[in-house]
């Protein structure tokens, strides 16, 4: 584990939404003394600010008022000693629940669409992974964000599968929620996510395929740890 926390890398993990990409990467982040960068939290926050701000009706994004408030939109992360993990602030203010709800899932692949919007996020990314040893999980990470890093996954799952993980989810926070609408949003963001001009989804020619669909986290911590030491021994 020495040699792990020695020579440092970047870890990119992309792939489809509600494969747990997160909840993975901030346990080999823990795991590894390294830092834990949400991308999609980030395009999330913006998504709120959005919403907030009466950018999004009936789907549709005011995009001039959008471009002309994203200088204000600032993402940052603060640890949560509760958890051992980092939340998101939006302009300073701890989001990280607010920021899971269906509505935002909901809007959050047509902003993060946007060029402008991902040329702000993509620089900030950038910068926080510049002395490496971090885990960024994404859409982009290994194609856009960080094309050289070391160690590049892309996860994917059954559609079914990841409804289910997410309709279990939410019902254990008691929250109203329809599996049928569920399944419906994943694979309307799978095909906006793999379609959209902007960085679309797609695997680096250099990732590795995580296909989790019948694997416990544990299973897939192992798997992804393994592929680490690979990289760095």
């Amino acid at each position: 584990m020495s040699d792990l926390n020695q020579n440092k890398i970047i870890i990119a993990i992309d792939g489809y939404s509600s494969c747990g990409k997160s909840t993975v990467a901030k346990e080999i982040a823990k795991k590894l003394n390294y830092i834990f960068i949400d991308s999609g939290a980030m395009y999330r926050a913006v998504t709120l600010y959005c919403l907030r701000a009466g950018m999004v009706v009936k789907g549709e994004i005011n995009l001039p008022v959008l471009l002309e408030n994203l200088k204000k939109i600032r993402i940052t992360f603060v640890f949560n000693p509760v958890t051992a993990h980092n939340d998101v602030c939006l302009n300073g203010e701890n989001v990280e629940q607010e920021i899971r709800q269906l509505a935002v899932a909901q809007n959050v692949s047509q902003i993060a669409a946007i060029g402008a919007v991902r040329q702000l996020l993509v620089a900030q990314q950038q910068e926080m992974g510049r002395s490496k040893g971090i885990v960024m999980d994404g859409r982009d990470i290994g194609t856009v964000v960080f094309p050289n890093a070391e160690l590049k996954i892309f996860m994917t799952a059954d559609a079914r599968i990841r409804a289910q993980r997410r309709y279990d989810e939410m019902i254990a926070k008691n929250e109203p929620v329809d599996f049928d609408e569920i399944l419906k949003n994943i694979t309307e963001r799978d095909r906006f996510d793999e379609t959209r001009e902007e960085s679309p989804l797609r695997k680096a020619a250099d990732a590795i395929v995580l296909d989790n669909s019948h694997m416990t986290r544990d299973e897939q911590f192992e798997w992804i740890l393994k592929k680490v030491e690979e990289r760095v021994s």
